[in-house]
């Protein structure tokens, strides 16, 4: 009974399917790289909904708590965490790339890269002034937010409908129970959506193992096993202390969701379980503006695994091409 229901649970299926998926791409590569439509199917349904649902619940959540003074309190407090946190994140990921290594020895000469390739990221990633990057948080419509589904800027957005609408009082309350009605709508969409998740699973990494194989890949396993050893050292130290400091237990709460750990794992993509993981928080008793808040802007602020792994990135190719990168640096 114990295996039928982990074979019948979405983390026990998406499990399945991503052992599965990386037979087919290790086998049959051609086929296994025949299956990226169905982890692009599953992201772009995720993506499909996920302004949707920031939007309605951090507007019925603003709208709804009754008063700003300690919604602006939550948003200040918040911005500090994920600074602190991500901080922390970042120096642990430095301290480990740096003591492992990984990279030294492989003397890959620059010229012989080519960059063509990374040109358009070369662009994206110029430094920008405090004020651009303030400015990019506007959106020049709405429409567009929803249309590129700019996390940061649909919050935006929310935070200023949310306000608003509590500013009116009763008279916008016919609104914030009609957007509330809207928002269960929306994540009965999540559950139909969650249920493909094995599949959108199952085509990423046979996609992904199909077009790399597992001896390439292994090639950078001390990056990955540094990557990795980072996160575990971040999660048991860093939030072992934030839950212990908050009163209560982290891992209840890590088996909690561990059906979205194993879809973002999976998928390769913690965003296609913002709208899931949002939910259960809120069944979990966390009031709704609080998630609505701090969840999205946690998608936007407070990206520590992928910090992480851009910061040991960057060590790792300097160190495999001999290009001076100390912790100084």
């Amino acid at each position: 009974m114990r295996w039928r229901g982990f074979f019948t649970s979405i983390y026990g299926q998406v499990l399945v399917a991503t052992l599965v998926g990386v037979a087919l791409g290790h086998f049959f590569p051609s086929a296994g790289t025949a299956m990226k439509p169905f982890g692009d199917a599953f992201i772009k349904l995720v993506r499909m909904i996920v302004g949707p649902i920031i939007f309605c619940t951090v507007v019925a959540g603003i709208a709804g708590a009754g008063g700003l003074k300690g919604l602006g309190r939550t948003g200040l407090v918040t911005l500090i965490y994920f600074e602190v946190v991500t901080t922390a994140a970042l120096l642990i990921g430095l301290l480990v790339v740096n003591v492992v290594k990984p990279g030294a020895g492989m003397n890959v000469d620059p010229a012989s890269l080519d960059t063509t390739t990374i040109t358009q990221y070369v662009s994206a990633g110029r430094a920008q002034t405090v004020t651009d990057t303030l400015l990019s948080i506007i959106p020049s419509s709405p429409v567009d937010a929803f249309a590129r589904t700019d996390i940061l800027q649909v919050l935006f957005f929310s935070v200023l409908f949310g306000v608003a609408l509590s500013m009116l009082g009763d008279k916008g309350r016919p609104v914030t129970e009609g957007i509330d009605r809207l928002a269960q709508v929306l994540f009965r969409i999540v559950g139909i959506i969650m249920h493909i998740a094995p599949l959108g699973a199952f085509g990423a990494m046979a996609f992904t193992i199909g077009s790399f194989g597992v001896r390439t890949l292994a090639q950078l396993g001390a990056l990955i096993a540094s990557f990795w050893l980072t996160c575990v050292l971040f999660v048991v130290v860093v939030l072992g202390l934030v839950a212990r400091f908050t009163g209560f237990s982290l891992w209840r709460f890590i088996r909690y969701i561990r059906e979205e750990l194993f879809v973002a794992f999976g998928t390769s993509s913690s965003e296609t379980v913002l709208p899931s993981l949002m939910a259960r928080l809120e069944a979990a008793g966390v009031d709704r503006s609080i998630v609505g808040l701090v969840v999205p802007a946690g998608y936007s602020f407070n990206l520590d695994g992928t910090a992480v792994y851009l910061s040991m990135a960057t060590v790792f190719i300097a160190r495999a091409t001999n290009t001076p990168l100390d912790i100084g640096h």
